[in-house]
């Protein structure tokens, strides 16, 4: 029995059918191509909307766009490619009408319309808030590292640039020396000339000058220096670090939709809490919701700012406790009594409080006892001669309710991996975007909102399929 044949490459195909034959009714290009239909690109603020009298006709910025959402959700993302494909792939063929844009079109109005792209991202999320797949009840929040156009080895700290200051004076040092006994050297044969020392000190001089700029702004406030990006820093990644951009987003519990996403250099994620739940927030439109987050998250601070907006957060307690490691009794061993404003310790002393002061803008309260002199269990409680002391924020009774609410559900840390890790591992793995293109935090971010639009378009379609999408634009 003979194979499947294909067609003769050198027949004539008298009536080929119509490019939209080849697209069918389920294909995402058809929602991409209704979706940017329906905006209003002018007041989105993209440029040139409307063409000019005068002069060579641009390209209509919705068509730019619709390649731009075509190619992040089908990982391509270089303006190269994307050029490509505007002359091979039949979608993009379909989508554009045969349009074949030059890459440094493309690329140019990626770079002309970083604010809009970033508005096109917000309607889609208006879109998915009307057709009601937001649960409004509970959100989670994470961040996530995004590797950005910068080596590690284009990343400096103070310590780094010490280093290589002073191996660069050490060479200096090295071929001063030899030019010192050049004569000897010309005879034994082999070595450096005078004139290649020379030439090789003054290499060395121009770093050493490059270094010094570079400590100059780090003593001027900066932690630390990226040159090829200078909005990107040095962060830790898994088991080591990389330079990189670190992305929060807000996830919706219902179908795991990204509600609020937001590019920051912050090395860790403590002191994002507030802002992104209160963002997510906002954007459902709740007068109250429930924020679960890691560990990473936990900020006392955050946690009130979170509950004044009517936001309750969920996170887990980190054990920091120096205490626990030496084998010794830790706070959580101590019991506070609130109504007598005082802390027992596990065999019943009471420790009282003594004063209080300000640490790192925290109202710290301070609660000690002298029964520990004459304690026999003291070689388990602290190691310090004037007894155990321990402290309190003003406000630590919000952490302990936090902690109660967290007890009281134990499996909301499990949920919230199932939320808010799925987006990211989606993004990561399945769209190969774990990594930007543009330089600069600004640029960057457009960026991101070009993924997470394409991620929440993904989660849709396969929620709604693509003809439900299309006639919700209606």
């Amino acid at each position: 029995m003979p194979h499947i044949q294909g067609m003769d490459r050198q027949a004539v195909v008298r009536f080929p059918p119509s490019l939209d034959e080849y697209i069918a009714a389920e294909n995402p290009v058809r929602f991409i191509d209704a979706f940017v239909d329906s905006l209003d690109l002018e007041s989105l603020g993209f440029a040139r909307v409307k063409a000019a009298d005068t002069g060579r006709p641009p390209y209509h910025p919705g068509d730019l766009l619709k390649l731009y959402i075509y190619g992040y959700l089908n990982r391509i993302r270089s303006s190269r490619r994307l050029e490509k494909e505007a002359g091979r792939n039949v979608e993009v063929m379909w989508l554009l009408k045969k349009l074949k844009p030059d890459h440094k079109t493309i690329s140019d109005f990626r770079k002309d319309n970083l604010e809009p792209l970033k508005r096109v991202c917000r309607e889609f999320t208006v879109l998915c808030k009307r057709l009601e797949l937001f649960g409004g009840e509970l959100a989670a929040i994470d961040g996530s590292k995004f590797k950005a156009v910068n080596s590690r080895r284009r990343n400096y700290n103070k310590k780094k640039v010490e280093r290589a200051l002073k191996r660069i004076e050490e060479k200096i040092e090295g071929y001063l020396s030899e030019m010192g006994e050049g004569d000897r050297q010309e005879a034994e044969g082999g070595r450096l000339t005078e004139e290649e020392l020379k030439d090789k000190i003054s290499q060395l001089l121009v770093r050493q000058e490059k270094y010094e700029q570079l400590q100059q702004e780090l003593e001027s406030g900066a932690s630390q220096v990226s040159l090829t990006d200078p909005g990107s820093r040095s962060m830790p990644v898994g088991m080591g670090t990389d330079v990189c951009y670190n992305v929060q987003i807000g996830v919706d519990s219902k179908h795991k939709l990204i509600v609020e996403h937001k590019v920051t250099n912050a090395v860790t994620d403590q002191g994002q809490l507030a802002s992104m739940a209160l963002r997510t927030k906002e954007t459902l439109g709740v007068e109250s919701l429930d924020v679960v987050a890691d560990k990473g998250y936990y900020d006392g601070q955050q946690v009130k700012a979170c509950e004044e907006e009517g936001i309750r957060p969920y996170i887990s307690k980190p054990q920091t406790s120096a205490n626990k490691k030496r084998g010794l009794y830790t706070k959580a061993d101590f019991t506070y009594d609130a109504e007598g404003n005082i802390y027992r310790c596990p065999h019943g002393a009471e420790l009282t409080f003594r004063f209080e002061t300000e640490e790192k803008g925290r109202h710290i309260r301070y609660y000690a006892t002298t029964a520990c002199r004459d304690c026999p269990f003291k070689e388990q409680c602290t190691r310090n001669k004037r007894g155990r002391r321990i402290t309190r924020w003003v406000d630590e009774h919000i952490l302990e309710a936090m902690a109660q609410r967290v007890q009281e559900r134990p499996d909301i840390m499990k949920e919230r991996q199932a939320i808010v890790e799925h987006p990211f591992g989606t993004m990561k793995r399945a769209m190969q975007q774990g990594y930007f293109l543009l330089r600069g935090l600004v640029k960057v971010a457009a960026e991101m909102s070009l993924t997470v639009l394409a991620y929440n378009i993904k989660r849709v379609i396969t929620i709604l399929g693509v003809e439900k999408m299309i006639a919700a634009l209606a």
